[in-house]
């Protein structure tokens, strides 16, 4: 049935950036029906709430992320500083489509094709090893393993593979442990961002004029950016390319210490890691909520009219825990069930092209994390329970947990 709603339909449900529980919200938004009218930082939206319909949203041929197509109304209402604004302004391919968006993603693809990130194995073995080393050498005591473990090593993959300059990335890693939300204090993370921008911007131009390795030379030498768009597309990959490989990890092993008898499958090799990443994208994916596509047309989905201009929002989230989809083990983590696949890398033409990156380091560092303290346990029993406070992002800020006795 037709359901006539517009931008001045009353919001159903705010998504909430301080919520205490991403999924409670969630199972609230499903239920209210498959695309919800919704308030996103101050921005009305549909949200899109099941998998099918997150499905169809995310590959609609009249469903576009150029901003262009948004209704000046509504993107009169983006407040600066919010993560909204951030991700909806961004002009790099995240926001492209068409000969733009196959212009920009382009260089990325010859970097991050399952081929070349599998080349990458026994150096991302490495890392995760020398992280496990670090945890052999803190204090006694509960130890944060979001801090110490699941955030170093994606940062560090990334640093290595954009070529930042070895003389700027202990600044450049303090601005990203601020921007990325890292440690239990409360943080400015847009100044941090703000200023990590212009540090990006100074390792551009510096790399101009001397060339190096790694993905940021490579984009400049090539020059078919502007400007705005390769400092946007640096950005994009740097701060994307390991916050989210970040919160994977956390969820990853938060759903594991959890989950004991599973926990024991995996380090029997009688469940293998892959498939524990894959249910942890599915069950508690990466990013909670994502901004946004513009309807470029009238049209409707799934009985629900939606509007020449409106925008939409991807609830990954709330996708990943869909009976229609998952049927009963659908708020479970169950990664010995069978994998029907999930949406949390995203669907069609915008698909992650860090996925494969993400896959390797999630299944490399949870199998050399456990395999070297199979005993360790959460620090308490609430460990790992408060929210990042983001619309976006879908973690823990802290994991606290207690190492036990190495073994390896």
């Amino acid at each position: 049935m037709d359901t006539e709603m517009t931008a001045e339909t009353d919001v159903r449900f705010v998504l909430d950036p301080a919520t205490l529980d991403v999924h409670a919200d969630c199972e609230k938004l499903r239920e209210l029906g498959p695309l919800v009218r919704v308030e996103m930082e101050g921005v009305r939206a549909w949200a899109a709430t099941r998998h099918a319909t997150v499905a169809a949203v995310l590959a609609h041929p009249d469903l576009s992320r150029d901003i262009s197509h948004w209704d000046p109304s509504g993107r009169a209402t983006v407040r600066d500083g919010t993560a909204v604004r951030r991700i909806t302004f961004d002009t790099s391919m995240l926001n492209a489509e068409g000969e733009a968006h196959r212009r920009l993603r382009g260089p990325l693809a010859r970097v991050f094709n399952a081929r070349r990130v599998e080349e990458l194995r026994p150096w991302v073995a490495m890392l995760a090893a020398e992280r496990v080393d670090h945890l052999a050498t803190l204090p006694p005591g509960p130890v944060d393993l979001r801090e110490h473990f699941a955030y170093p090593i994606p940062r560090d993959v990334i640093t290595e593979l954009m070529g930042i300059p070895p003389a700027m990335r202990p600044r450049v890693n303090e601005l990203t442990d601020v921007a990325a939300g890292v440690g239990d204090s409360p943080v400015d993370v847009s100044e941090a961002r703000k200023v990590l921008y212009g540090l990006l911007t100074e390792i551009v131009e510096g790399l101009r004029r001397t060339p190096g390795p790694g993905l940021i030379s490579a984009l400049v030498q090539e020059g078919d950016l502007t400007g705005k768009e390769l400092l946007d597309t640096v950005e994009l990959v740097f701060i994307a390319g390991h916050v989210t490989t970040v919160n994977l990890l956390t969820n990853g092993a938060r759903a594991l210490l959890r989950e004991p008898g599973q926990l024991a499958l995996a380090l029997s090799g009688e469940l293998s890691w892959s498939a524990v990443v894959e249910e942890t994208m599915r069950w508690d994916s990466p990013i909670a909520h994502f901004p946004m596509r513009y309807a470029v047309r009238d049209l409707e989905i799934d009985g629900v009219r939606v509007r020449k201009g409106e925008a939409v929002v991807a609830c990954f989230a709330s996708a990943g825990r869909d009976p229609e989809r998952y049927g009963e083990r659908a708020c479970r983590f169950d990664a010995v069930a069978a994998q029907p696949g999930h949406l949390s890398f995203g669907h069609g033409r915008h698909f992650c092209l860090g996925a494969p990156l993400a896959r390797l380091e999630g299944e490399i560092a949870l199998a050399r994390l456990f395999a070297a303290y199979p005993d360790m346990r959460l620090a308490a029993p609430d460990a790992g329970t408060r929210p990042l406070g983001s619309v976006l992002g879908n973690s823990t800020r802290t994991l606290p947990v207690l190492l036990g006795e190495r073994r390896d």
